[in-house]
């Protein structure tokens, strides 16, 4: 009779609404699927986070890294996870990009993925060899304009947030490069510093020790506005190009179908270690800007993301893989 009586009491904590269940979660380590590989960028918003959800919650956030697919392998993970608060997804900007680039995906990040909050932004920056003729924006357009077909632009790869910005670039600026697109970003650095190709976008942590060491020259950073971690640097809207803007994003997911309570009590933490001073300083130091938004903010970015990407893709002529 006791172990009916203590069943029926844990039926009724479950179901009830959520909200008693939310009262007691987390019960159990939670995975958080980063779907790339150890040491980038997301793999770096996702453990900071993670630590301090750790810390207050009073359960582990692990970190588990699922590469592969151009992040699609970690993100179907999630998106066909039980809906229950255990999986969680640190996902990226490739999340609006996927639907345009590739033929078969085996999830819809719209319809099975539910947003917590946009955690930050990051910029991309336009870099040039030192060697190159132009020492801003407008010189750049320029010299792509007497010269087209001319221009070697380098990328980390096809579909990535580098990439199509360069494509965006090249849409508004009226220009036509050679694209070399390289496996990662590391290579295309590479790539860059040794005079392979004359431009390319990168990640503004990934950059910055190079800029610093004058091994490439930044001409503007991606995002609407200047970036906190260089703000000498305008941005490309401001530096000539206008209505240009073009930002990798990283943000907490759970399955679609998680319970509102779980989602509004994730929400909470998770934008209060964003805004917590030693992450919020740790974050900008990387070239990151903090957002927290809400659920219902990060869920219209996404869509938003998706229908701009899809336009930048078919314009550009991009087929889907």
């Amino acid at each position: 009779m006791k172990h009916k009586t203590f069943a029926l009491m844990m039926l009724g904590t479950c179901c009830i609404g959520g909200g008693a269940f939310a009262q007691t979660y987390p019960v159990k380590p939670v995975k958080v699927i980063v779907p790339s590989s150890p040491g980038g960028s997301t793999d770096i918003v996702g453990r900071a986070v993670s630590q301090k959800l750790s810390e207050s919650l009073g359960q582990q956030f692990i970190v588990e890294n699922r590469a592969g697919a151009g992040t699609m392998i970690g993100n179907e993970f999630v998106a066909k996870a039980a809906p229950d608060g255990y999986t969680l997804l640190m996902g990226v900007s490739t999340l609006a990009i996927i639907p345009s680039m590739y033929a078969k995906v085996r999830y819809d990040a719209l319809k099975d993925l539910a947003p917590i909050s946009l955690a930050v932004t990051v910029p991309n920056v336009l870099v040039v060899h030192p060697s190159f003729p132009a020492t801003t924006v407008k010189e750049l357009i320029s010299v792509g304009k007497a010269r087209p077909d001319q221009l070697i632009a380098g990328s980390a790869g096809m579909g990535t947030s580098p990439h199509l910005s360069l494509e965006l670039f090249r849409l508004l600026a009226g220009l036509k490069f050679q694209h070399v697109p390289y496996k990662g970003s590391g290579m295309a650095v590479i790539g860059l510093m040794s005079g392979e190709v004359a431009l390319m976008f990168a990640a503004l942590p990934t950059a910055m020790p190079h800029i610093r060491s004058k091994r490439m020259r930044p001409l503007g950073v991606t995002t609407a506005m200047r970036s906190q971690s260089m703000p000498e640097l305008p941005s490309i809207a401001e530096a000539g190009l206008k209505g240009y803007e073009a930002t990798q994003w990283f943000g907490m997911l759970a399955p679609a179908g998680t319970p509102r309570p779980i989602i509004d009590m994730l929400h909470k933490e998770v934008t209060t270690a964003l805004r917590s001073p030693d992450v919020g300083k740790f974050l900008v130091n990387e070239g990151a800007e903090v957002v927290a938004n809400t659920p219902e903010q990060f869920g219209e970015y996404l869509r938003s993301e998706t229908e701009k990407w899809s336009r930048v893709i078919k314009s550009a002529g991009i087929k889907p893989q």
